[in-house]
């Protein structure tokens, strides 16, 4: 049977407000409320339902990030997860931390650990890059089934429904295989408490970057990082006359 690998990242949770640093290098994160990628909450629990369905043996949940990351995995042993490896990333290296560096990470782990399916938030709600998937499929050469919103497992393969621009596409990809999960692929279970308290007893390893042969040189510089434009209010127009006026003046048409 199967071992699954499915990444989580530590996030700005979604329902805070994000404010940029005065000196607009970034935003900021102190004392900020953080929360597993939603996303990526998707990604482990069809993990943990492939395990639940008998399609998977093991569940091995990845994250890359400073020392709070465990919580971010402790969530992920909570959902269903049977282990955590925590790459230790923290300080300056852990603010030019990218997709490329995480893609090589994860496709190391990958190697290592024997594993089948790689799963994965389709993008992240911090960066929105969108881009740690298709690298990992990149660097290992396996096929990629990005913006899953459902996945079935036939005969060996796996069957995967996209959501794409135009609807829905239907593909069939060989093992092993790495997937994203987009919005609609399932709904992920809350950690009841007997289950958080479970995981505090199931194994987490901890390892670097170096450990794993990977260079964390940034390869992009940030030059500024800006809030965007405050939207004007909107004015009231007694008829349309006056608004295909007002909308020729502002050059809408």
């Amino acid at each position: 049977m199967a071992r699954v690998l499915v990444g989580v990242k530590r996030v700005i949770d979604y329902a805070v407000k994000i404010r940029v640093k005065p000196d607009k290098s970034g935003v900021v994160t102190e004392g900020v409320k953080h929360s597993m990628n939603p996303f990526d909450e998707i990604a482990v629990e069809e993990a943990v339902k492939m395990k639940e369905k008998k399609l998977a043996a093991e569940v091995v949940a990845v994250s890359c990030g400073p020392s709070q990351a465990q919580e971010t995995l402790r969530t992920a042993l909570a959902m269903g997860a049977d282990r955590a490896i925590h790459v230790e990333v923290s300080g300056a290296e852990y603010e030019t931390l990218q997709p490329i560096h995480v893609s090589k990470i994860l496709a190391k782990l990958a190697q290592d650990e024997k594993a089948d399916i790689v799963i994965l938030g389709k993008q992240a709600i911090d960066d929105d890059s969108n881009q740690t998937a298709q690298m990992v499929a990149g660097v290992l050469d396996w096929p990629q089934a990005t913006y899953a919103s459902k996945v079935e497992k036939k005969d060996g393969e796996l069957h995967v429904t996209r959501e794409i621009d135009g609807g829905l596409e239907n593909i069939k990809v060989k093992l092993p295989a790495v997937l994203s999960a987009d919005l609609r692929l399932n709904e992920p279970r809350y950690a009841t408490l007997p289950n958080i308290m479970k995981a505090k007893k199931k194994p987490l390893k901890k390892v670097t970057a170096k450990d794993l042969g990977v260079d964390l040189a940034p390869r992009i510089q940030i030059i500024s990082v800006e809030e965007p434009p405050v939207r004007q209010a909107g004015s009231i127009v007694g008829d349309v006359d006056t608004l295909v006026s007002k909308l020729k003046e502002s050059g809408h048409v």
